[in-house]
């Protein structure tokens, strides 16, 4: 059986949307991108080296694999192993459409079933890398074994978010954490279970005028 392990890189306020380059996903008006690079962590590049020193097959979605198979295959220089490492990579795609899966060792999954049948196969374990639409239908599956977040010391404001629409509740139970020298947070969390059953008689609300008033203002859309 695999493990799916996730791992970003995120700003404060949540946002992932295009660490790696201006040009590398733009929509929405983002004008961020490459900002990972803008604050490159020695701290991250260890992580970095921890989470692929390991066997792995990839698992992303349409737009970050499009992304990867434009540039991946055809990098040089110090970058061309990884390259190499991720063209030798089995990728799994999910999406509903017909993607263009002509990057060797590409694969397409139709849905979250199929995911599910994918983890019980042996195999290396299954990395997500970007891919924000897959982090709430394989959360509220309960597919993720291991999320690390590599969380920036910066503000992005508008963009892609980690948990985005579709995100339902849940904890997480943290595995790992540290704080690089830079201050970017890596944690490792693990899946924790449903949100704890909270009593509402352990605090009643106030039985105040102004209480009540605002009670009435927040169910009339005025509050």
């Amino acid at each position: 059986m695999r493990r799916i392990n996730a791992a970003a890189f995120v700003s404060l306020d949540g946002v992932m949307q295009a660490p790696g380059g201006p040009s590398e996903d733009p929509t929405g008006g983002f004008d961020a991108g490459g900002w990972v690079f803008g604050a490159w962590d020695p701290g991250v590049e260890e992580e970095l080296g921890r989470i692929f020193g390991r066997p792995y097959d990839l698992l992303l979605g349409r737009r970050t694999y499009d992304i990867f198979a434009a540039y991946w295959p055809y990098v040089a220089g110090e970058e061309a192993a990884m390259g190499e490492a991720f063209t030798q990579a089995g990728k799994y795609v999910l999406s509903r459409g017909t993607p263009q899966l002509d990057w060797a060792n590409s694969h397409h999954l139709r849905g979250i079933a199929e995911v599910a049948a994918l983890k019980e196969t042996d195999g290396p374990d299954l990395l997500i890398q970007g891919s924000s639409t897959l982090y709430p239908p394989l959360l509220a599956a309960g597919l993720i074994d291991r999320l690390t977040l590599m969380i920036y010391p910066l503000v992005l404001g508008p963009g892609k978010r980690l948990f985005g629409e579709g995100t339902g509740p849940g904890r997480l139970e943290p595995l790992e954490q540290r704080v690089t020298a830079q201050g970017t947070i890596i944690a490792t969390y693990g899946p924790g279970g449903p949100l704890p059953a909270v009593d509402p008689s352990a605090h009643p609300p106030s039985t105040s005028e102004r209480e009540a008033a605002r009670q009435c203002a927040m169910a009339n859309g005025l509050w």
